[in-house]
């Protein structure tokens, strides 16, 4: 049997292309607007529910994609909504901490707090546009359904929100007071934290208290996770041993709790995980409660529900003066 001899195009002799000319063909901004005009397409020919664009990647850009009433477009962003540039007022948002996060971090946290607010549903297919922050440019497209990517949820719950009695921004501000102490430490050092929020009565009735209580006797006005002023408290008090167990309604029951049913039963759960990991596992096994771990040791944000990790939050990793090229 003969072999059919390839011949070379005439355009094979041609000038190759200088670099200049390749730069200028995947310049940052051409990949940027390429990703904007054709993600609506993707979207409609993938039959997504919606469409999430990393607002923040492209600084103070103009973001031109044109409305689609079957496709929800949601603008995922850290700036606050009174400092939002006028030119994306009338968007729909999606606030996220103020901390720095890989691509896969950032769609992990804007899909968590999506779901937490019952604007994305288990089942829901969405196209997710992002980039590095403040960049000025998106270079990721992601497709995706949720329930079934485990890369971005390793759990799904059997509800279609992660907790449905538990107040949406309680959870948010949880996850975001963990990553800032994931990113930033606290002086100087790592810090590893647990929060139990919800089901607190049956948490409760599971633990038992390593120190006296540092809320006990305020008001419950005082003691909400949701109060701003709040913030350097709970964090500080991370630094000590013990879980905080939060209501639903975001009142901080207690700090220090030691629980009782992680060493009970073994867990699925990754090699490398400690005490504090199986403790979430456990407690949420056997109660309602979402639990929140910080990892000290690699400044990871795990969420859990029903015994199992629901996702992992990874803190953006830079490099040192060593590492660099």
């Amino acid at each position: 049997m003969k072999k059919k001899s390839i011949k070379a195009s005439s355009s094979t002799a041609s000038t190759p292309p200088s670099q200049e000319d390749i730069n200028f063909s995947c310049s940052p901004e051409k990949v940027s607007l390429s990703l904007i005009k054709h993600s609506l397409k993707i979207a409609e020919e993938c039959r997504a529910n919606a469409l999430l664009v990393y607002a923040d990647a492209l600084g103070e850009k103009e973001l031109s994609i044109p409305t689609e009433d079957s496709i929800q477009i949601y603008l995922i962003t850290r700036t606050q909504a009174e400092e939002v540039p006028l030119k994306r007022k009338g968007h729909l948002f999606i606030r996220v901490p103020e901390v720095p996060l890989n691509r896969m971090a950032q769609v992990k946290m804007a899909t968590l707090i999506a779901l937490s607010q019952g604007k994305l549903k288990k089942g829901d297919t969405i196209v997710f546009l992002t980039g590095p922050a403040e960049s000025d440019h998106l270079d990721t497209l992601m497709v995706m359904q949720i329930g079934l990517e485990h890369e971005l949820f390793l759990a799904p719950t059997k509800n279609d929100k992660i907790a449905p009695y538990i107040k949406p921004e309680v959870l948010n501000r949880v996850i975001e007071i963990a990553t800032e102490l994931g990113s930033e430490g606290r002086e100087g050092k790592p810090v590893g934290a647990l929060f139990v929020i919800g089901d607190t009565e049956k948490v409760k009735a599971l633990s038992k208290q390593l120190i006296l209580n540092p809320f006990r006797g305020y008001p419950e006005a005082k003691r909400n996770i949701l109060d701003p002023a709040l913030e350097e408290t709970v964090k500080e008090y991370a630094m000590l041993d013990g879980a905080f167990l939060i209501r639903g309604d975001g009142v901080i029951e207690t700090m220090g709790a030691h629980l009782k049913v992680g060493a009970q039963q073994e867990f699925e759960l990754p090699q490398g995980l400690g005490a504090r990991h199986h403790a979430a596992a456990g407690i949420t096994a056997v109660t309602e409660a979402v639990a929140v771990t910080l990892s000290e040791s690699t400044g990871t944000v795990t969420v859990f529900k029903e015994g199992k990790i629901v996702t992992e939050i990874e803190k953006l990793r830079t490099l040192s003066r060593h590492e660099e090229f």
